[in-house]
């Protein structure tokens, strides 16, 4: 099928800004909701349901988490499809992501006494935070097929640049599922259930809008041809791209576990400290996420259309509006997280520590930038293996700064060693950019 040139039309400023922001705006939704709950759950007037629902949405989160690669998968493969004008092939990768999506889900579902089990070993709790957690679970758990599987649809609604069909699918879990903590948990009184039970309804009737928003996918049929479906060389293609994200994020994830985990050792101030700080971290990969996924699905599309001049284009102009977020981040975290540092922590010596360690903060996104785009743009080439091995490459050089700084220079070694973690993962999928521009220059 020839190239659909309206998907791969011209990369203009407007059209990055048009994937982005909705993106970011989606992003900034999130942490609204994990404060709601607390603050619902808070009105109880009791310590132990404020730390089982913490616990429990943990838990899943950190199990979910695993299967983040059906988003990055599915939107690196749908852009290349759209690309080359393929409609049928990006109806038939949603399928085969909401496949593994509800296998994944429903096996967690069966396992789901070993997990809790294996959860509460890891990270144990009094046995009244514990019960209350396994309440929460026990309710929740029925999501998880939903949950996954809107990693899937995510993943496509990027793919075709639908981002504002992501803030909406987001604004309506987030709003529903406020809507029914108030509800169930004042009103009614389910107190924790209730909580679970909010997070159930809306991580199911989310599925169904976001199934909605991707009718395009299913139009004309095509998509069902179930040859097509279960081709052995793109289910290979795809275990293999989901894959290599899949070992990619879990290296992240470690590094990241390991920091905190060090930092624990540098005593109770340092880490709260720490945890304090890491706050505008987690607010900083949520802003640029946006710049990331319009790389993702213009750098797809260019690769999937043969278009080699437009790879460079898109990389270069979503990169550009990354750097000027990270700026405008680095600058806002200078002169503003002494004053929401003040808020977040009463402590006096864990302000004044917060403070000392704040400068690796402003540097952060600056440093940061590089790693988070190219991943955008790898996952949108689908170069995961490349991405992979960047990863592997860049742990091994944080170990062997951790080595080096941590006992040299206590805390403010830990962060340097996560600011060379970073620098090695942009650094090294530099080196390989190569590839990204060459693989839209092969033959379709």
């Amino acid at each position: 099928m020839a190239p659909d040139r309206a998907s791969s039309g011209p990369i203009t400023h407007a059209r990055v800004l048009k994937i982005a922001l909705p993106i970011a705006l989606s992003n900034a939704t999130i942490p609204i909701l994990g404060a709601v709950d607390t603050g619902v759950i808070g009105q109880l007037g009791q310590a132990a349901p404020i730390g089982a629902v913490g616990m429990g949405a943990v838990i899943l989160a950190s199990v979910y988490w695993i299967f983040g690669f059906l988003r990055m998968g599915t939107s690196g493969l749908v852009a290349q499809a759209r690309g080359a004008g393929d409609a049928p092939e990006g109806g038939a990768i949603l399928i085969r992501a909401l496949m593994i999506a509800a296998a994944a889900g429903l096996a967690m579902i069966a396992l789901q006494g070993g997990l809790v089990w294996a959860a509460f070993r890891f990270a144990p709790a009094s046995a009244e935070v514990e019960g209350l957690a396994r309440q929460y679970i026990a309710v929740r758990i029925w999501g998880a097929p939903a949950t996954i599987g809107l990693y899937a649809i995510t993943g496509w609604l990027i793919a075709v640049e639908r981002t504002r069909s992501v803030l909406l699918v987001q604004l309506w879990l987030n709003g529903l599922n406020v809507g029914l903590d108030l509800w169930f948990v004042l009103g009614l009184g389910w107190g924790v259930p209730g909580v679970a039970a909010a997070t159930l309804i809306a991580e199911w009737t989310g599925l169904g809008l976001g199934l909605w928003l991707c009718r395009d996918a299913f139009a004309g049929g095509a998509w069902h041809i179930w040859r097509r479906v279960f081709d052995a060389a793109r289910l290979r293609e795809m275990g293999r791209v989901n894959g290599d994200i899949m070992v990619r994020s879990v290296l992240l994830q470690a590094s990241f576990t390991t920091f905190v985990f060090l930092g624990a050792g540098q005593g109770d101030v340092t880490l709260a400290a720490n945890q304090v700080l890491l706050q505008f971290l987690e607010i900083t990969a949520y802003a640029l996420d946006g710049f990331a996924f319009a790389a993702e699905a213009l750098v797809g599309q260019a690769v999937g259309a043969r278009m080699r001049a437009q790879v460079r284009q898109a990389a270069v102009m979503s990169s550009q509006w990354g750097v000027v977020g990270a700026v405008l981040l680095a600058a806002a975290f200078w002169f503003g997280a002494p004053a929401v540092i003040d808020t977040m922590a009463r402590d006096p010596a864990v302000r004044e520590a917060a403070r000392i360690y704040l400068p690796w903060v402003a540097l952060g996104p600056l440093i940061g930038i590089a790693s988070w785009m190219f991943d955008g743009i790898f996952i949108g080439a689908t170069l995961t293996r490349e991405m992979r091995n960047a990863m592997l490459l860049s742990v091994l050089v944080y170990g062997v700064a951790l080595a080096l700084l941590l006992p040299a220079f206590g805390n403010h070694g830990l962060w340097a060693a996560l600011m060379v973690l970073n620098t090695a993962r942009g650094l090294t999928m530099a080196a390989l950019y190569s590839r990204v521009e060459a693989k839209a220059a092969l033959p379709a």
